[in-house]
């Protein structure tokens, strides 16, 4: 195995995840003032807006929208889909940046939670979001719930691996909170919409 360095280590990141904080900060600084609770208006602005509100993370939810286009109008069930198949993205590109720190490390210790947290990632990837994606799609919501639920436990049992201090509690700490709240805001849009 080749040699571990934790400054290369925390340096290495891909693309996606630093778009995605670069989105969180751009809708911090164009943060909309206004507020309304209808979910009917049809400006596709307003409709992202009065959705977010209802969702544990604003920002995070606008930034998220905001860069994906809703199409061919804007709904409960796109917002949903939408925020699924983003959490499906930011999913994969943790675990590919967790296989890449399994590669590096030459602590075995580290490498063991590295590894228990890439077998939870794998079924996130692999399964529960695309499953998730495809029940929303159907109109099973419930189901798309259910998942998403799921995801959240895999990377919270992923999350507790690295939950006591040290240098390797930052490994994953930031992909993992993101993560957390992305899941917060799709289970917040499946209740919307299970509610109808």
């Amino acid at each position: 195995m080749r040699s571990f360095s934790f400054a290369s280590v925390l340096s290495y990141s891909t693309s996606s995840f630093q778009v995605l904080h670069l989105l969180l900060v751009a809708s911090l600084l164009f943060r909309p003032t206004h507020q309304s609770s209808d979910l009917g208006t049809t400006s596709k602005g307003d409709f992202i807006d009065q959705i977010c509100r209802k969702t544990p993370f604003y920002d995070l939810c606008m930034a998220t929208l905001h860069s994906n286009p809703l199409t061919p109008k804007p709904d409960l069930k796109g917002a949903a889909l939408v925020m699924v198949n983003n959490l499906l993205a930011n999913a994969s590109d943790t675990l590919n940046y967790i296989e890449g720190l399994i590669k590096q490390t030459s602590d075995q210790q580290l490498e063991q939670a590295l590894a228990f947290c890439a077998e939870s990632y794998i079924p996130i990837v692999k399964y529960i979001l695309p499953q998730a994606a495809d029940a929303v799609s159907q109109g099973r919501f419930g189901f798309a719930s259910y998942c998403v639920s799921d995801a959240a436990k895999e990377i919270s049992n992923c999350d507790k691996k690295f939950s006591g201090s040290g240098q390797n509690k930052s490994l994953l700490e930031d992909r993992n909170g993101i993560l957390q709240k992305l899941v917060g805001v799709a289970a917040a849009i499946m209740k919307l919409l299970l509610k109808g």
